[in-house]
């Protein structure tokens, strides 16, 4: 029953807030007036760099470039740079897509469409057809732009200080369900963006610039997320962490396996992680590196589909109603390294209850506890803060 009005407004809805607060009398309050408030919808024009920007598989009807593409979805979590500008994440964007044939039951499909794109459209969940966009609009119904789903899943980098400037998707730093984009810089000087891909069974992310951090140089830093590496993590029972490079080419990232340059890597970097043997974890949610200590926190909500020959070290409880937190340590504070240390900070869930298997400080009051770890921060004394997310039963 949706008309194209309500589809309208849904989209306008969508996407990223930007507003000036200032301090009057004591008091926080937006300045209704600022030059700086605007709203970036699904409906505001992007740019895309990086390796997979001009790909064949980023070109539509509308944008034969494959380097612009409108709007941004589902924004989940993000970060924010040293040089002043913000990160979101496009989380769950496979449900904006739509297809208009049914099965012999009369649903709409979601599977099985066909095509060279089919392997991909099922690993990433495409169409769910959540909204009835595709009715509307050509770009949103796989039917008639079959590449516009590879256009989301991104990284999108804001500048909140320059109304007019084009928020940037970077490929560079992979396409899946960003949950987070979290930066440190390395005292080597690179940026490190750690991400994870919000979903069960799914991975940990890790992004290393190639260049380094200029001081003062905004223009120059903002392109330090277009060309680095992107690597996923491999959990092993012995308490190390490998990261394990998506680059084309390398082990199994090669034509033999459907990977034929970077940009497929990038724009399927779910199945190059599957590849790699890249460990299947339990929702990874935010993933939070300490500013000082080289400590990073892995948020991992819950997975209640694991099944107890799924478990490993790393995510050790069957049926994981109540999630967990890691602690992961890179070594002399390298966030560039090819192997950390990790352990298990927290299992989250009521300690009273035997068969949750919760684990905590001993020094946790009775109503210390909590469950659905998802977003993290840390303080200026150097606290890990955390948010839960619970859209189910606690049972």
């Amino acid at each position: 029953k949706m008309t194209e009005t309500h589809v309208g407004v849904e989209m306008a809805a969508h996407g990223v807030s930007v507003v000036e607060i200032a301090l009057t009398d004591g008091k926080w309050r937006s300045n209704t007036g600022s030059k700086l408030n605007r709203r970036i919808t699904a409906s505001t024009e992007m740019s895309l760099d990086g390796p997979a920007a001009g790909h064949d598989r980023l070109k539509t009807g509308a944008d034969p470039s494959g380097r612009r593409v409108y709007g941004t979805l589902n924004n989940c979590a993000g970060g924010q740079t040293p040089w002043g500008t913000y990160l979101t994440g496009e989380e769950n964007v496979h449900g904006y897509f739509w297809t208009d044939r049914k099965g012999e039951n009369g649903r709409r499909l979601n599977r099985g469409l066909g095509g060279n794109q089919q392997k991909s459209y099922d690993r990433y969940g495409f169409p769910s057809s959540w909204y009835s966009w595709g009715k509307f609009h050509d770009r949103f119904n796989v039917d008639k732009e079959a590449n516009e789903p590879n256009r989301f899943g991104w990284i999108v980098e804001i500048d909140p200080l320059d109304p007019a400037s084009v928020p940037v998707k970077h490929t560079a730093l992979g396409r899946f369900r960003h949950e987070g984009a979290e930066m440190i810089v390395n005292k080597t000087g690179q940026v490190v963006v750690y991400s994870g891909d919000d979903s069960r069974f799914e991975y940990v992310y890790r992004f290393v610039s190639k260049d380094r951090v200029k001081d003062g140089d905004k223009a120059a830093n903002m392109r330090l997320l277009s060309e680095g590496t992107l690597s996923v993590a491999r959990f092993n029972d012995d308490g190390t962490v490998t990261w394990l490079p998506l680059v084309f080419g390398e082990g199994p990232l090669t034509p033999a396996n459907g990977f034929n340059s970077q940009a497929d890597v990038l724009i399927d970097a779910r199945l190059a992680a599957d590849a790699l043997k890249a460990t299947p974890m339990d929702r990874p949610e935010d993933v939070q590196p300490h500013p000082s200590s080289g400590k990073i926190f892995v948020m991992l909500t819950n997975n209640e589909r694991r099944k107890l020959e799924q478990t490993d070290k790393a995510n050790p409880r069957p049926e994981n109603n109540f999630g967990h937190i890691i602690e992961m340590t890179a070594p002399d504070g390298d966030h560039t390294a090819n192997t950390y240390r990790w352990d298990i900070l927290v299992k989250c869930g009521d300690p009273r209850v035997a068969e949750v298997g919760a684990l905590w400080h001993p020094d946790t009051s009775e109503n210390g506890w909590f469950a659905a770890p998802d977003n993290a921060a840390i303080d200026a004394e150097g606290r890990l803060w955390i948010a839960t997310d619970r859209g189910s039963n606690w049972a």
